[in-house]
């Protein structure tokens, strides 16, 4: 670091490409899976729970440690932690190349949530460590967020590439020298940071975090794939209530996972709230977005994965525009603006018809994600700011978790909401010849209906393409009005709360930081 004003050096900018590394792999894994399943699938022959839980494991885990492993980064360093999952990871895909059993692929899978959850709170926490100049730090997050973004695109991307020449074991095996290269340029480039006064780590509490968010997720998910039950709702009940005896814990513990007093300004609470509300229609439509380029438009894995890339291309502009304006016209100016440009995208969104191109789809997507670009990477560097330097890795954790919960929640309420219009009107629409099994099949899903078509008569199968294609054309538009109004009572909130705070001197930055105007 440089001595002038405390501004980062070359080194702490060649640390930080050290840094988005990981995440972007990470971040890759968790989306890989989507055009890897296939290939896997017919090699290992798993059942249809076993091919679940080959998805679904990786970020069930994930999202259940990473409050755990950000604590322990503050705790016994977050260097240290971070170089501990990296070898993890490394070797976790290791063995999921090379499994040989859907058992042993879950089993592996498993292992790379594990090490997975250590990468984002780590990275994010050394960020907040290396950079203390407000505007340097701002740009390192937006760069950390776009590569953290970035993975979730390029994931099908590389997926797709590496399977045109290789086995399926490929896809994870490029994890491999990159963790290789993180555990020999860490050390050089990284400083090592932790509490000072750490205190005896919660063991209890980290088990009770465990439960409370793998629970909630598992209910959520559950209630998106198969409808309210008595299951996912119990699961969710229950996670709430380990949830609730967590805080309790954490309200009495002397050496707390969390510090709650965070929880009492709005300038960490409030961004906590917008992260998850952003993600919740991102994630949320994504699930729309894919169905709609393979089924209505008969793209392949591939090239639909490529016609994302520009939705990832754009998010930069967005970060820049944010993190360049955030000092100048203030943070709940330039998050409400954020919102208010991914609302015109979902709006653009809510025009979309089943004849619709691929550009009209792309177009609307690439605003929300300059939009969504510019919203993450201010509210986490505002949270990142809110906590004290010995607590960033609880926070950043706090932040990822946000994000778990929004993405699935988004998952789960527009894709029931979906569902609900889509058989409502393929109910209506549908051709009178089909029988009741077979309307019951093109009722289920959008790929179950053009499943169904490709074994009628050819007029009888288009009539029914035709009529799950408008239906599941207008289950998109009604999400893609759910989600601008969320943005738009987002972008209220950001603008009348977070302002209110600071003008309550709620909002008190370090010393040497721009306050945000």
């Amino acid at each position: 670091m440089t001595a002038q004003q405390g501004r980062a050096g070359s080194r702490e900018w060649v640390g930080l490409a050290v840094l988005v590394l990981p995440c972007l792999l990470a971040s890759m894994d968790m989306s890989v899976m989507f055009i890897t399943l296939p290939s896997l699938a017919a090699d290992l022959g798993p059942s249809g729970s076993e091919q679940l839980w080959i998805m679904d494991s990786y970020g069930f885990l994930l999202a259940g440690l990473l409050i755990t492993m950000g604590t322990l980064g503050d705790r016994f360093g977050r260097r240290r932690v971070l170089l501990a999952g990296a070898a993890a990871f490394g070797v976790a895909s290791v063995l999921a190349a090379c499994a040989t059993s859907p058992a042993t692929l879950i089993a592996a899978r498993m292992l790379l949530g594990i090490a997975g959850a250590t990468l984002a709170p780590s990275t994010l926490s050394l960020i907040r460590s290396m950079f203390h100049d407000a505007a340097q730090r701002a740009t390192a997050v937006g760069i950390w967020t776009a590569g953290f973004a970035g993975g979730a695109i390029l994931g099908p991307i590389i997926g797709g590439l590496l399977l045109e020449h290789f086995w399926w074991g490929s896809v994870f095996l490029i994890n491999v020298p990159v963790m290789v290269l993180l555990l020999v340029l860490a050390p050089l480039l990284l400083p090592e940071h932790r509490d000072p006064v750490p205190g005896r780590f919660d063991l209890l509490g980290a088990a009770l975090s465990l439960v409370a968010v793998l629970s909630v997720i598992y209910g959520i998910k559950a209630m998106a794939e198969h409808g309210p039950g008595w299951t996912p709702l119990a699961c969710c009940a229950a996670g709430l209530a380990v949830g609730a005896a967590f805080l309790r814990r954490q309200h009495l513990a002397a050496h707390p996972m969390i510090d709650l007093k965070l929880f009492r300004t709005r300038r960490f609470t409030v961004p906590l709230l917008i992260d998850a509300l952003a993600t919740f229609g991102l994630v949320g439509f994504s699930l729309f977005n894919w169905q709609f380029m393979q089924l209505v438009l008969d793209m392949g894995p591939l090239e639909s994965a490529l016609w994302s890339l520009p939705t990832f291309l754009v998010m930069p502009v967005g970060i820049a525009l944010a993190t360049a304006a955030a000092p100048r016209v203030g943070t709940p100016n330039v998050v409400a603006a954020g919102l208010l440009v991914a609302t015109a995208g979902y709006l653009l969104l809510t025009l979309l018809r089943a004849d619709s191109g691929i550009v009209h789809l792309v177009s609307g997507m690439a605003v929300v994600s300059i939009g969504i670009g510019a919203v993450s990477a201010v509210v986490t560097e505002v949270i990142l700011s809110a906590a004290p330097p010995e607590r960033a890795g609880a926070a950043s954790a706090l932040a990822e978790t946000s994000a778990e919960f929004g993405g699935a929640l988004g998952i789960a309420i527009l894709g029931s909401i979906g569902t609900t219009v889509y058989r409502s009107q393929l109910a209506d629409s549908a051709p009178d010849s089909l029988t009741p099994d077979q309307l019951d099949a093109a009722k289920s899903t959008l790929g179950g209906a053009v499943e169904t078509a490709s074994t009628l008569p050819t007029g009888t199968a288009d009539s029914l393409r035709d009529a799950a294609f408008d239906a599941f054309a207008q289950e998109a538009r009604i999400a893609s009005v759910v989600s601008a109004v969320l943005m738009t009572a987002a972008a209220v909130l950001i603008a009348t709360l977070l302002r209110t705070a600071r003008n309550r001197n709620e909002t008190g930055t370090e010393a040497g930081t721009t306050q945000p105007a």
